[in-house]
């Protein structure tokens, strides 16, 4: 079904709905956000367990990052039809095999004994966990009326902010304490109680039932091609030196191809595998930019912080992450405080606000310094993460307010795509960016590091002096010097180094608080022309 006009498509919004859901909204909202939880824990907390993973595959740390290109490979590209299979199958019998075989793909990757398979189960894990966020999206779509989804997709953001918050710390306790393995075994139990509560409280609306959809086999070709290829690129580019490797320009020139391909194919067939006709709607098309702006703000600030804590300032894994748990319980506490606000507010000043917050938190961050103690940082991560409260609720309510109900499947696939992979790109670009700066301050410090500095020079011969009070031989003095002013010399570049980055997404973030008054002036209620 082609796009509607703004004035018309709210009008649909609007209207009464013949369909209601048989059990209690809130029960249904509450058991399907717990299945997508699961999904979005899975993105982040594999990451600290990656050096485990390697060790015990027997395996390289290069070599182990596979297990995630192929989750973000399968994920990227289920996210993107995931309304097609929706049709397809029917939308609760989709969302169920999700679940089950999400929950067995879990277990597959707990029980590997080699990388090739758990590279595989991952890959399993990411198809069938790619279907969950948008069919969680679309099914509180349809469960709330307009006026009701503000407060429904709270409980959303819980998941989807709070999620990749925990995930890392959660992760890194479990290997520490236990195994590798048990970060996949604890999706089972899970996954399984959540595929009896759908079974028994989710219904299906008529719209959302199964019916005919053809297979548009070059539509899903295409997008398999562009971003698969895609993620391979990003995931991989900086461990293979971007451009400077063959492999990633023929992924980069192949993702080209392919999404610019799936594009004009999509516009143009009469049955696409994805209607991008949804993006005629301007509230749903400046929303899911933003959406795509928040997801890579967030996992991009979300891997800088614990890899800041681990590599300078020499922080365990489990550490490192209890310092993104904070930012969860503000995320938690301001959620239902936003919530009464967008009755007042409207929702584009909302959002324009978060954005700002986030980009003054973010260049307060920008203030890393080698005495920094655990409880700054957590100030620093605490204040990223509350700006988080003002968006996501925010966006995604305005974002289908003037959406016709029938294109919730396709809408909420292409907006859970934009997030998911926009994040992505934003944490292989910033790792990528650090990288790049610090490579860049190095080149710049060393000219200081002769005898002709007078600040090298009265460094060294502290250290040296250090060195002897600490009992060192004579002879190895001045080695055990230079080894102690390295460490500084490196030390402080990285210092620098991060600083850039936070500040760099901190202009990104006040960047893009102008396009947010694209949006239509609707408060929560979802109507437009309810704000001054």
């Amino acid at each position: 079904m082609s796009g509607a006009p703004p004035g018309d498509a709210g009008a649909a919004a609007d209207a009464p709905q013949p369909w209601k859901p048989r059990a209690n909204p809130w029960l249904i909202a509450v058991i399907v956000t717990v299945a997508a939880f699961m999904e979005i824990l899975d993105t982040t907390i594999v990451n600290v367990s990656l050096p485990h993973i390697a060790g015990s595959l027997s395996s390289t740390y290069d070599d182990a990052t596979w297990t995630l290109t192929s989750y973000l490979v399968a994920n990227g590209i289920v996210l993107t039809i995931s309304g097609w299979l929706g049709k397809l199958l029917g939308r609760k019998r989709y969302f169920i095999i999700c679940i089950f075989m999400f929950s067995v793909s879990s277990f597959l990757c707990g029980i590997s004994h080699s990388l090739p398979q758990l590279i595989m189960f991952r890959l399993m894990q990411g198809f069938f966990g790619g279907g969950l966020q948008p069919n969680q999206q679309s099914i509180i779509l349809d469960t709330f009326p307009p006026e009701r989804r503000a407060a429904a997709f709270g409980l959303t953001a819980i998941a989807t902010i709070v999620a990749p918050v925990i995930g890392p710390s959660l992760g890194g306790w479990i290997t520490d304490n236990y195994s590798w393995r048990w970060i996949f075994f604890i999706n089972v139990p899970v996954g399984l109680l959540a595929t009896f509560a759908v079974s028994m409280v989710v219904d299906d609306p008529p719209w959302a039932q199964k019916q005919k959809a053809p297979l548009d086999i070059v539509g899903i070709g295409l997008i398999a091609i562009g971003f698969g290829c895609l993620e391979v690129a990003v995931d991989r580019g900086e461990d293979e030196d971007w451009f400077g490797s063959g492999m990633i320009r023929t992924m980069a020139v192949l993702a080209v191809l392919g999404i610019g391909g799936a594009v004009a194919w999509l516009l143009t067939t009469k049955r696409p595998a994805v209607d991008l006709r949804v993006f005629k709607d301007r509230n749903f098309a400046t929303g899911t930019a933003l959406i795509g702006a928040v997801g890579a703000l967030l996992y991009a600030s979300a891997i800088i912080v614990p890899q800041f804590a681990q590599q300078v300032m020499g922080y365990t894994a489990t550490l490192s992450g209890l310092i993104l748990s904070p930012g969860g319980i503000a995320v938690i506490i301001l959620i239902p405080l936003v919530g009464r606000a967008m009755k007042y507010v409207s929702l584009r000043v909302l959002i324009a606000f978060g954005f700002f917050f986030m980009g003054v938190s973010l260049f307060w961050s920008a203030h890393l310094v080698p005495a920094l103690d655990f409880r700054h940082l957590v100030w620093f991560r605490m204040g990223q993460t509350a700006s988080l409260a003002f968006l996501f609720v925010p966006i995604s309510t305005i974002t289908y307010a003037t959406l016709p109900r029938e294109l919730n499947a396709d809408a909420s696939a292409l907006f859970s795509m934009a997030r998911n992979v926009l994040g992505s790109i934003a944490i292989s670009g910033s790792t990528a960016l650090l990288t790049e700066i610090r490579q860049a301050h190095q080149t710049q410090m060393v000219h200081w590091m002769t005898p002709f500095s007078q600040p090298y020079v009265d460094y060294l011969a502290h250290a040296r002096q250090a060195a002897a009070g600490r009992g060192v031989a004579s002879a190895a003095v001045n080695a055990v010097a230079q080894h102690r002013l390295f460490l500084e010399f490196t030390r402080q570049i990285a210092i620098l180094a991060y600083n850039e980055v936070f500040m760099i997404l901190g202009i990104g973030a006040f960047m893009v608080v102008p396009f947010c008054f694209l949006l239509s002036p609707i408060r929560g209620g979802g109507k437009p022309g309810a704000a001054h």
